[in-house]
């Protein structure tokens, strides 16, 4: 692949991944009782935890999805994002194995989606493209490049 191709291809991925982080903190925003509920379900984190997390971790998501549309502070922000949905998947499998078929909480408490397999496949993917972001320059029209920040 020539750099050119490349540098969009980074564009692309960083515009993708940025808006599911948007879409999804956006959605869970002014809704933290059902978050937290959805998050309590999972039994994996103590009691005390699971209200901070969801009330911060919306914030978190608009944050970091911003910053990859925006290609800022890109690097960083792609690993952020790629451990963050290593984590996410790590907790639905997790409910998987356990036979626990329970609402992910990813978009809201309208997404009627649920702990599968499926679910464990796909964030496997976005994890993915969240390194490939990682491993390179910040792609076409990232402002990391306006900042010297582009290496």
């Amino acid at each position: 692949m020539t750099p050119k191709v490349v540098n969009w291809l980074v564009l692309l991925l960083r515009l993708v991944l940025g808006a599911i982080f948007i879409v999804a903190g956006v959605s869970k925003i002014g809704h933290a009782i059902e978050f937290a509920q959805q998050i309590a379900a999972f039994r994996l984190l103590p009691q005390p935890v699971i209200a901070p997390m969801a009330l911060a971790l919306p914030f978190l998501e608009v944050l970091l999805g911003s910053y990859l549309v925006l290609g800022l502070f890109t690097r960083i922000s792609a690993w952020v994002a790629a451990l963050l949905l290593l984590a996410f998947d790590g907790a639905i499998a997790s409910a998987v194995v356990r036979g626990l078929s329970l609402s992910c909480g990813c978009f809201g408490p309208n997404d009627k989606s649920v702990t599968t397999w499926g679910e464990v496949g796909r964030d496997v993917i976005f994890v993915l493209l969240a390194v490939i972001v990682a491993l390179r320059p910040p792609g076409m029209l990232a402002l990391d490049r306006r900042i010297g920040n582009a290496s």
